[in-house]
């Protein structure tokens, strides 16, 4: 395709061409860039024509690597809703906060972004069937998407992934293989089946095709905002693909010069599991950890993609917040007051920036966006948790408390 260059491995900087089912590094197995003609995007892209164009992620198809005009998942994709809150920001002592909120996607999450993609990829390689590992949201986007372009999918899911999200992936006639162990033996047994049945791999921390599906988020904050980058963007962080298409999706604009400024990246993870983030404070290799929180969708104790993760945060010049799964929900309710219903893991990012806050870790005068990447509906279980459960008495109007 015109709008891509070659694929680069982030460790060794080998140059591949863009094949799409070429995932890893053929010389040294690292994970892998996707570079465009910038040149042709700028020609190609710009703001005049985008004011003509559908208001999905696929507006911007100059920054994706789908060929225009081939198949595509017919569920539309992007163009969440930014919610401009001030009287959070005066809450915070913020100069003006933004909610982006991607629970309005077709599964509810941001991951229908990635899996867009990954069945248009799919089908461009005629493949049989796609396939991943997931706790949760990645897999009901992988089997939704499916199942409206017609392909197979595979999806493994650890014992603890939520009921309501399990229930997602059967309801769209996916074949769910629950694994009895934790994310990484999920992630492992995905691998292992992807490559002996030839399936399409939609893990997003192996397949490089997938982080540009996310990046579209922060393609849309931009335009959003008028063209004009916050000063920081929160996001909750587990195997680290969101932060790195986040950050990718900003630096993509900034070289073709649609913005003339890049925002600071946060990333929180929960206090239970954070592994990137502690690479990130100590300055150290990334070590595994145990998987204790109630954000599944952020419990992954073994990151397939921290040294793109790491990188947001550390070229970026951004900062990292850890939150307690008691923070989380006190967030989930925050939120909810604003009329926004994110689920744990899509709090969690909302948590830290109310942390971050009360540390005074950012500027007063400072534009920030929040990302809430999936719905409460995914985890009713914790929304109750969170909010508590209603009055109940009998029918009768002397009964009723008073309000």
């Amino acid at each position: 395709m015109k709008n891509m260059i070659a694929l680069v491995c982030i460790k060794c900087g080998a140059e591949h061409e863009p094949a799409p089912t070429t995932y890893t590094c053929k010389k040294c197995g690292g994970i892998m860039d996707l570079k465009y003609d910038y040149k042709y995007v700028r020609k190609h892209m710009t703001k005049d024509k985008l004011l003509c164009r559908p208001l999905d992620m696929w507006r911007y198809t100059e920054l994706l690597p789908v060929a225009e005009g081939a198949p595509r998942s017919r569920l539309r994709t992007g163009w969440s809703p930014l919610y401009h809150i001030p009287e959070f920001a005066e809450r915070l002592g913020l100069g003006s906060l933004y909610i982006k909120d991607d629970g309005i996607n077709p599964t509810a999450s941001l991951k229908d972004r990635a899996s867009a993609v990954a069945v248009a990829k799919a089908v461009e390689t005629k493949a049989e069937a796609v396939a991943c590992s997931s706790t949760g949201n990645a897999a009901s986007s992988l089997a939704g998407h499916s199942a409206a372009i017609g392909m197979k999918a595979f999806i493994f899911v650890p014992e603890r992934a939520p009921k309501a999200k399990v229930s997602q992936l059967m309801v769209f006639g996916a074949n769910v293989i629950s694994v009895i162990g934790s994310y990484a033996d999920t992630f492992k047994l995905s691998a292992e089946a992807i490559e002996k049945f030839g399936w399409y791999n939609r893990n997003a921390a192996i397949n490089p095709y997938l982080i540009e599906g996310k990046k579209t988020v922060a393609l849309e904050i931009a335009e959003q905002l008028g063209w004009n980058s916050p000063d920081y963007v929160v996001v909750s962080v587990g195997d680290g693909c969101t932060i790195a298409g986040v950050w990718k999706g900003f630096k993509d604009l900034y070289e073709i010069g649609m913005i003339d400024k890049l925002p600071k990246i946060i990333s929180v993870q929960a206090t239970g599991c954070y592994p990137i983030n502690r690479a990130f404070e100590e300055n150290k290799p990334l070590a595994w950890m145990d998987e204790n929180t109630i954000a599944d969708s952020i419990a992954v104790g073994a990151p397939r993609n921290p040294d793109k993760a790491l990188a947001a945060i550390r070229e970026s010049c951004g900062i990292a917040v850890n939150v307690t799964d008691d923070e989380i929900l006190s967030a989930m309710k925050v939120l909810g007051s604003y009329g926004i219903f994110g689920e744990p893991a899509a709090s969690a990012g909302t948590a830290g920036l109310i942390k971050a806050a009360q540390m005074k870790l950012l500027p007063p005068d400072a534009k920030v966006v929040s990302l809430v990447t999936g719905s409460g509906l995914k985890d009713s279980a914790n929304a109750i948790k969170a909010a508590g459960e209603p009055v109940r008495i009998e029918p009768r109007l002397e009964l009723l408390p008073s309000y």
